[in-house]
Order: structure tokens, then C-alpha cells, then sequence
């Protein structure tokens, strides 16, 4: 995915300068702090909103409600309470961060998703327009969000901003390309001034969700076309690309996959700016209940793979691959001491001094109550022997 991204975020410096640990595993240093951890209340789901960076200013967002406990195998927000979209930005590479609230500051945030098809309680946004055109991908401050209404199909939206999230334009509503519906999550591949590609997820024919797909805008976003389905259509569903964009015509996506039997990441590879695809691997086959991805293009050219595992140990984990993700490192855990299947939905970034910092939400205990957390890693290098 492109280093400039739009997510929703919400933070306090004195909560980042909370609950801060570190870990080592094989050998990597790993330092752990809570972006947003508040008492009674629920943090989850950074992949549902996006992430952006420049430098060390850090950009990301989120779902904040409020901690209602369903049992192991449920998400433990209240949804007969309000649920707010919040961003938490950072200045100083992922160490303090501070919350942002775009709906109270009068920035123009899409509302959705909602979970199960329900849009949750609270959540408001401004009408839909038909977007002008005309917008400058290339700018230094730029981000962009992209959001559904509804899981299962339903029409998406996006909006964009010129000042690093501080405030935004839109929302402007997204075609359905000819599918039964658009059920779209951040990710996006800049390619010019006015040239941009979005990575989607459709509703299936039959119904419910999905199938991945990429749309292509090359005016500035006043009109969008379909530039090629992602694979075959699923016996299950195959949702939430990550992308990353490898030079020239390739592109290597990420794509969150289940079905009765399993659950587990899937990499397909295009190198024709996504006309056509072809499956290119599995690095992660076995995911519990499942997770989407988090792709990024390092500075050294390596390809680094973030994921949560819903299944004991539950866990966030990695791999990288030093040849386009050809072929992969063994998995190493960023940390293992999760309390149950309510965690990951990893988005990450690497700082200019090549350090990672990657940002989930998470659980201490199985009755515990849900934050976001980032883990500020090092990658090492390909020289050092720490690549795929």
C-alpha cells in the first residue's frame, strides 16, 4: 500500500505513555504501547479504517465503544451503544500518541462499517456527493479513507484530505462496478497526479461477502472503472486486500480467506497493474478464525507481512520476504501473550530510521477489555541476514 493512507484514530499522550513493555523474540526488540486503552471501553479494528505516514508522523484509525462481554467467541463491544470512528496520530514515531475525534471536529468522515449488516448507534455523516475530479494523489499531506456500509455488499464511499488528516472532503460515493455490492476498507496504490487504484472487496453473486477486486481512477477521482477481479469467486469469502505496489506494472496483494475448513492469508500477484492476477502463495495457512493482512514494501525492497492469529497461542505475527514475496522467512511473533480470538486487524508503517511500527487492537485477559496497541519493532536488513 501506498505510505501516505487515511485511517480514523483515537489517542492520549498520557495513554501512550501507559502500559509500555518490551519483549524479544528471536532475537528482535520489541517495545509495546497502548494507543488507546480506556476504562469500559472497547478499541479494535486499525484494518477497518486505514493508516498513513510522513516521516515520523503517524496517522491511524479506529472503532472506539463500549466493553460488553458476549462470551469467548464474540466481539466484545456494546452495540446498543454508540460507537465513534477515531483517530490517533503520533509525531514522534509511534512512542506518544494523541486522539483525534473527526466527527466533533467537523471533518467529513464516512460512518460505516457496521458490524452484521447494523450501522452502529451514533454514527452520522454528511450527504453523499459525486466527486469533482481533480484531486492531487501526489500531494505531500495526502491521505484517503475508503469505506462501506455494509459487510455483506451494500455502496462505499471515500474522502480525502490535503492537510494529514486534519480535515477531510466528502464523502463521495464509489460506483458498484457491476457487482451485486461494494464492501470497501483503506487500500489504495498511488501511481501518478491524478492515477490511483483501489483495492476492494464485492459481494458475491450469490450473496454475501466476497470477492476482492481492483478499480482504477486516472482523472482524479471523478471517475473510477473496474480493472480486474481478484481471483475466482470463493466457496467462502475473500476479503480485505492489503497491497503493495513492486515497480513498474506488478502488484502483490494479500488477501484475508475462509471457507468450513480453515482460515488463512492468501497472496495473489499481478503484473499488469492488476488486469490479471495469479495465485502466488500462502505464507500464512492457518489463522484459527482468520485475520486480514497487513503488507508493506520496506525501504531495502523486502516485503514484511503482519497478521493476527485468533487461535492459542493467540498472537500478532510476521514474516518477511527479501524476493517479492516469492518466498518467506519462518514466522516470528511480534508478541504471543494475547487473552483470546478478539485481536490483530494489523496496519503498520516503517519509520525513516527502518523501524517498524505496527498497530492492532488487543486483549491481556479473556474477560479483558479491548485497546489498541502498537509494537515498534526492527525488521533488521537484508545485509544482516534477517529476510526472507
Amino acid at each position: 500500500m501506498h505510505r501516505r493512507r487515511f485511517t480514523t484514530a483515537l489517542l492520549g499522550s498520557a495513554l501512550g505513555a501507559a502500559g509500555t513493555g518490551a519483549s524479544a523474540q528471536q532475537g528482535r526488540r520489541m517495545e509495546h504501547l497502548k494507543v488507546y486503552a480506556v476504562p469500559g471501553r472497547f478499541g479494535g479494528w486499525p484494518a477497518n479504517h486505514g493508516i498513513w505516514s510522513w516521516g515520523d508522523e503517524i496517522l491511524v484509525g479506529f472503532s472506539a465503544g463500549y466493553h460488553r462481554d458476549y462470551g469467548p467467541t464474540r466481539h466484545a463491544i456494546d452495540r446498543e451503544r454508540p460507537e465513534e470512528h477515531l483517530l490517533a496520530r503520533s509525531r514522534d514515531g509511534g512512542r506518544t500518541w494523541q486522539i483525534e475525534n473527526p466527527a466533533a471536529q467537523g471533518a467529513l468522515i464516512p460512518a460505516g462499517p457496521a458490524l452484521h449488516g447494523v450501522t452502529p448507534p451514533g454514527l452520522r455523516e454528511n450527504p453523499w456527493e459525486d466527486c469533482p475530479g481533480g484531486v492531487d494523489f501526489t500531494h505531500p499531506d495526502f491521505a484517503l479513507t475508503v469505506r462501506m456500509t455494509d459487510h455483506n455488499g451494500g455502496q462505499s464511499r471515500f474522502s480525502y484530505s490535503f492537510d494529514r488528516g486534519h480535515t477531510w472532503r466528502g464523502p463521495f460515493r464509489l460506483p458498484l462496478f457491476g457487482q451485486p455490492g461494494i464492501a470497501a476498507r483503506t487500500d489504495y496504490v498511488v501511481l501518478g497526479k491524478q492515477d490511483c487504484m483501489l483495492f476492494l472487496t464485492a459481494g458475491k453473486a450469490a450473496g454475501g461477502e466476497g470477492r476482492p477486486l481492483c478499480v482504477r481512477t486516472t482523472d482524479g477521482a471523478r471517475t473510477w472503472k473496474l480493472t480486474g477481479l481478484i481471483g475466482p469467486e470463493p466457496a467462502g469469502y475473500a476479503i480485505m486486500p492489503a497491497t503493495v505496489h513492486l515497480g513498474e506494472s506488478e502488484l502483490l496483494t494479500a488477501i484475508r480467506r475462509r471457507d468450513p475448513e480453515r482460515a488463512w492469508i492468501e497472496l495473489y500477484r499481478s503484473r499488469d497493474l492488476g488486469q490479471t492476477w495469479a495465485h502466488a502463495g500462502e505464507p500464512a495457512p492457518d489463522l484459527g478464525e482468520g485475520n486480514p493482512a497487513s503488507l508493506t514494501r520496506l525501504l531495502d525492497g523486502r516485503i514484511c507481512l503482519v497478521y493476527g492469529v485468533r487461535k492459542p497461542p493467540y498472537r500478532i505475527a510476521a514474516r518477511l520476504s527479501s524476493d517479492g514475496g516469492r518466498t518467506w522467512a519462518p514466522e516470528f511473533a511480534l508478541r504471543n501473550d494475547g487473552g483470546g480470538r478478539d485481536l490483530g486487524y494489523v496496519r503498520s508503517v516503517q519509520r525513516s530510521d527502518g523501524k517498524m511500527v505496527s498497530i492492532y487492537y488487543f486483549h491481556d485477559t479473556p474477560l479483558g477489555e479491548r485497546y489498541v496497541a502498537a509494537t515498534i519493532w526492527d525488521p533488521g536488513s537484508a545485509h544482516r541476514g534477517t529476510s526472507g
